[in-house]
Formats: C-alpha cells, sequence, structure tokens
C-alpha cells in the first residue's frame, strides 16, 4: 500500500515528478480524508455468492475497506464493519442500504480491545455469527529511523498488528463454534519491499503476516482458513493527501505509473482490491490458508519503486 524506495537508481526526471508530489503531501494516512474513488464501477456489481453470509470489517470507512464493504453487500452479505469516523461510517452505512445492502456501522478504534470485543459481539449477535471477517485497519507513517519517535512506532504497531491479533482473538471463537469461516488480514505490498521511510509500517504489515501464519496452523483443522493480502499502491487516502485537485491527482497517477508499478504500470483502484478480497473469501481457494497473496500490479515482481531523495 505504501511505495517503495531504490535509494541508488533515478534519473532526473523521475526525481523531478516524484518529489512533485511529496511537495503535495504524499505520506498521506488511511485516517486522512474520504476516499475519492471509494464505490467504484464494479464494486455493486450483485452475485450472489454471499447471499445470507455474516461479514466483519475492520476499517471500512474509506478506501479499500469501503470498497469492500459495499462489494460484499452487493453479493448479498450481511456486511458489519468499524472506524473510528463516525460520519465517514454513518455515510457508508446509508449508501449500501439506499444500494438495497444490509450493513451495521459500529464505531470502534481497532487499539482499544474492549471496543474490538463489542465490534465483534454486535456483529455477530446481530447477524447470527461470523462467516468472512476481513481485517483491514491501518495507518502508515513516512519517517526515517531516527526521526520516528517512539509514540508514533507504538501507534503504528497498535494499529496495523495488534488491532489485527484483537479482531482474529475474539472472531475465532464464533468461528469456531459454527466449525468454520474465513479470515484475511490486509498486510501489503511493503512487507515484501520496505524503503527508508517505511520502518514502522513495514515492521507492522510483516507483523500481520506472522500473525496469518501462525493462526492458520493453530485452527486449520478447525474449519477456519487464515490468509493476507499484499494490496500495491492503491488510489486511496492513504497515497493521496488531502487537497489536490482532481485533474492534477489524475495527471499525477498517469506519470505514476510506468515508473513504479513495472507489470501493469499503474495505480489499483479500490474496487479491484475488494474483489480480490471477495474471491479469497469464496469457496474457490478452500485449500488455501497460512498465504500471503499479493495483489500489486507487479511491482514487487520487478525492481524496486523509486523516490526521489530526502532534502
Amino acid at each position: 500500500m505504501e511505495t517503495n524506495t531504490n535509494t541508488k537508481a533515478g534519473s532526473l526526471g523521475r526525481r523531478s515528478l516524484l518529489g512533485g508530489a511529496a511537495a503535495l503531501g504524499m505520506a498521506g494516512s488511511v485516517l486522512g480524508a474520504p476516499a475519492a474513488s471509494a464505490g467504484q464501477a464494479g464494486s455493486r456489481t450483485r452475485d450472489g455468492r454471499f447471499q445470507g453470509k455474516s461479514v466483519l470489517i475492520t476499517g471500512g470507512t474509506s478506501g479499500i475497506g469501503r470498497a469492500t464493504a459495499q462489494a460484499f453487500a452487493a453479493a448479498g452479505a450481511r456486511v458489519g464493519f468499524c472506524g473510528r469516523r463516525a460520519e465517514l461510517g454513518r455515510q457508508v452505512e446509508r449508501e449500501i442500504r439506499d444500494a438495497g445492502g444490509e450493513a451495521t456501522y459500529v464505531q470502534a478504534d481497532v487499539r482499544v480491545a474492549d471496543q474490538v470485543r463489542s465490534f465483534v459481539d454486535r456483529v455477530a449477535s446481530r447477524y447470527g455469527g461470523i462467516d468472512v471477517a476481513f481485517n483491514n485497519a491501518g495507518i502508515g507513517n513516512g519517517k526515517l529511523p531516527h526521526e520516528l519517535s517512539v509514540e508514533e512506532w507504538d501507534d503504528v504497531q497498535a494499529t496495523n498488528a495488534r488491532g489485527v491479533f484483537l479482531a482474529v482473538r475474539y472472531e475465532v471463537p464464533y468461528m469456531l463454534e459454527a466449525g468454520h469461516g474465513v479470515i484475511i488480514c490486509t498486510s501489503s505490498s511493503a512487507a515484501e519491499q520496505a524503503r527508508p521511510t517505511s520502518t514502522a509500517y513495514t515492521a507492522s504489515k510483516r507483523a500481520v503476516q506472522g500473525i496469518v501464519k501462525a493462526a492458520a496452523l493453530a485452527y486449520g483443522t478447525r474449519g477456519i482458513r487464515v490468509n493476507a493480502l499484499l494490496p500495491g499502491t492503491t488510489d486511496t487516502p492513504f497515497v493521496r493527501p488531502p487537497g489536490i485537485p482532481d485533474d492534477a491527482w489524475t495527471a499525477y497517477k498517469k506519470a505514476f505509473g510506468p515508473l513504479n508499478i513495472d507489470g501493469l504500470e499503474r495505480m489499483a483502484e479500490p474496487a479491484e482490491i475488494a474483489r480480490a478480497v471477495l474471491g479469497l473469501a469464496s469457496d474457490d481457494f478452500p485449500y488455501m490458508t497460512g498465504s500471503s497473496v499479493a495483489v500489486d500490479g507487479g511491482s514487487t515482481a520487478g525492481r524496486r519503486m523509486i523516490q526521489p531523495s530526502r532534502p
């Protein structure tokens, strides 16, 4: 989800392009402004794959989480999702219901154990258990190691790693009782390709992969599959800072893709990542567990992403 760095390579043209983006504040947070691309075409195509299923999503108020909540609802699922921003959460809930789907928003902070437990319990009680969980909430921090405060480090780990652990901890008992379930946790392509300013983020996303592997081994014989999704750079608030005009952002994305995404040469749209989540959560992958699946347009298959030198 965050871009990676090649500190040795980079032409003046590449540096100028990406430096301009940095000047616009490219180190955006997933907890920033609403995603401009949430609810893209394709997220509401009804296919009925998850008709009557109960789906739980953390970090569902914007970006990938929002698109995935919409996609599951469009496929017939009853969706319970959380996030810290109540206004956005209620907006997403209304959008899903207005489109004919079923969704419930619960305000919750994944860093707080009691709030995670209450969220999971409310969704399970309302929808009769939990069939699928998408543990997606996350934040970033774009600082060099010596610039990163202990408090900033702790916040990233508490949100991205501890938040996933807490979600799994409270989801699993419902799945064990039912004898089945699918858990998907959002890691990142940055877990495989670090950059100088991704210390906290890369560490947290590697931790997510560790949680997934251990949980897959712990619960595989009990009917629960657990996998990690590694999105690449996606057009969400994580990479798009607030205040940039649409035409300027469109131009930036057009230039960014060929320089940074070796395979498809473009950023992902949230709805595309959502489709990958639905695929992994479906019955199409009954023998897959403990895996980390890159959905990154080929970025980790190629060279490291290029960023300008720090001023």
